[in-house]
């Protein structure tokens, strides 16, 4: 509960740097900003080895989403099918780069990835489709530096311990373990009795 409470002040303590850091530095920061931070707590939050497999996960989802505006914006009709055919090819995509690499980059940090671009830059893309090559890179820019101080702040104020796969604990294997040495206890104590019966036969 502590860990929790922690790094949940942490995170709001970094939205509002996040903030500041857009009226100080004259950043677009601000309407993305708890959306960044959400985003970036999760991709922290959430366990996954390799740990680089969840970044990598998230910027290959990221820039597909990116990807799929440019396609919407270039090729697709500006309509709800447009849409359908744009959101079905990323989410598609996503899911075959999870597949090849064996789930190394997973399917979760790619889909989170392709969420944060879209909550960044669905609303200005619907308002100035054709304004994609210069109002899309500023969004993309900007969600990333909202998802990384996200990201920063549960790993570097709130750091999360894991141990490998191959450390915890197996219930059933500790079982299997138990029982051979009760079953060894067992035969070494009849071995002992039997040879006990022997002495005893011969010295009579």
């Amino acid at each position: 509960m502590v860990k929790s409470l922690v790094t949940g002040l942490c995170l709001a303590v970094f939205a509002a740097v996040i903030i500041g850091l857009s009226n100080l530095l004259g950043l677009d920061l601000e309407h993305v900003a708890l959306l960044g931070a959400a985003l970036g707590g999760v991709l922290g939050l959430v366990p996954h080895r390799p740990a680089w497999g969840k970044v990598a996960g998230f910027l290959a989802g990221f820039l597909l989403a990116w990807l799929g505006f440019a396609l919407r914006a270039a090729v697709l009709p500006d309509s709800s099918a447009g849409r359908a055919v744009a959101a079905f090819v990323v989410v598609a995509l996503i899911a075959v780069v999870a597949a090849v690499s064996r789930g190394r980059l997973p399917l979760w940090s790619g889909l989170v990835g392709a969420a944060s671009i879209v909550g960044a830059y669905e609303s200005v893309y619907t308002n100035a489709p054709s304004q994609f090559l210069t109002e899309s890179p500023a969004a993309a820019t900007t969600v990333l530096l909202a998802v990384g101080l996200g990201y920063l702040a549960t790993n570097l104020l709130a750091p999360q311990s894991e141990p490998h796969a191959s450390a915890q604990p197996d219930p059933a294997i500790d079982a299997r373990r138990a029982e051979r040495g009760q079953r060894g206890q067992r035969d070494d104590s009849s071995s002992t009795t039997d040879l006990d019966d022997l002495v005893k036969g011969a010295a009579q």
